[in-house]
């Protein structure tokens, strides 16, 4: 049975839940924070590893714990607990945060696009998003909030063609005429070593707007700790540039050593996706530098998912984030 990466690369919740520590030395005595990524260690999260694992943390004067995530544990629940300095989420859920009042703010956004897709079998007649329209496709129940929300407003979807996705691939796997969600830097390659070239429908490419891998603090850490926020940003924009066009060695071997279902292959498929889509450094990047954002991308991200009806109108979206921290970095 083939499972997707939430799974496959994930192992078992057990493991997942489990605290993902990397110190060096160097480390001692610097600030201590925790950063709650959102999944277990994997790829899409490699700025935050190559950060612990090469020192860079420790070189801005912190000592950064990072605890992985899992299937069974609410990433968010456990910040807004207390539980955690920083957390991994999306620009969608900053959103739907601000009207729950829930303490929240964006500190950076390190993916400018969502790396979403939509899967589909070759010679299925599926080639295009419009062609999926009445025809069913593998939904998380999460993602039924957000882009599939997108996808029903722009294409005609209904909810009766989305079933479950359990983060199984199998039901995909053997159905030639089902399709399903993904990550442009996992289900494809999944897909293409159970022995299927799929038809990979990036919704970036197509009008989906969100930011993705955005750094959450709390606002009482932005209002009293900014010094120690503003270090944490500046590494982890240091961790993420030393992996994509550097040696991305420490964070893979402590990515695998966490994960052992990790592969060299499933980790170099990622990398190489991320930047071949270009998910770290288009949009406010260009100009900004690693992990910038903008008020245009905020309201546009806003506007669409309110028209889309998965935001209602109204929000102020400007609650959800600052731009204190950011755009220091643009590349030469």
């Amino acid at each position: 049975m083939m499972l997707s990466r939430r799974r496959w690369i994930g192992g078992l919740a057990a493991s997942a839940a489990a605290p993902f520590v990397v110190r060096n030395a160097a480390a001692a005595g610097g600030t201590k924070l925790v950063y709650q990524t959102s999944w277990t260690p994997e790829p899409d999260e490699a700025g935050i590893y190559q950060a612990v694992a090469s020192g860079i943390y420790a070189a801005h004067g912190l000592d950064v714990v990072v605890n992985a995530g899992g299937p069974q544990l609410n990433s968010l629940q456990i910040f807004f607990a207390g539980g955690a300095d920083f957390v991994t989420t999306d620009g969608f859920r900053v959103a739907a945060g601000i009207t729950r009042d829930l303490p929240g703010i964006a500190i950076a956004a390190f993916y400018q696009k969502p790396p979403h897709v939509i899967l589909s079998h070759p010679h299925a007649g599926n080639d295009t998003l419009e062609d999926l329209r009445g025809k069913h496709i593998l939904i998380s129940p999460p993602d039924r909030d957000s882009f599939w929300r997108w996808l029903k407003a722009k294409y005609g979807y209904r909810d009766d063609q989305a079933l479950p996705y359990t983060f199984n691939m199998a039901p995909f796997l053997v159905d030639p005429q089902l399709s399903m969600q993904g990550y442009i830097t996992a289900e494809p390659y999944l897909a293409q070593r159970a022995g299927i070239s799929p038809i990979v429908h990036v919704l970036a490419d197509h009008g989906y707007v969100d930011y993705y891998q955005v750094i959450l603090a709390s606002p009482r850490m932005v209002a009293d700790r900014p010094d120690v926020v503003q270090r944490f940003v500046d590494a982890t924009v240091k961790g993420w540039e030393s992996y994509l066009f550097g040696n991305p060695k420490p964070a893979n071997d402590a990515i695998k050593a966490s994960n052992p279902r990790m592969t060299d292959e499933a980790i170099a498929y990622a990398r190489a996706a991320m930047k071949a889509h270009h998910l770290l450094d288009s949009g406010d990047a260009e100009s900004g530098g690693l992990g910038a954002m903008s008020d245009a991308t905020w309201n546009l991200l806003n506007r669409t998912m309110a028209q889309a009806g998965a935001l209602p109108g109204g929000i102020d979206i400007r609650k959800g984030y600052t731009l204190a921290f950011i755009g220091k970095h643009a590349r030469a």
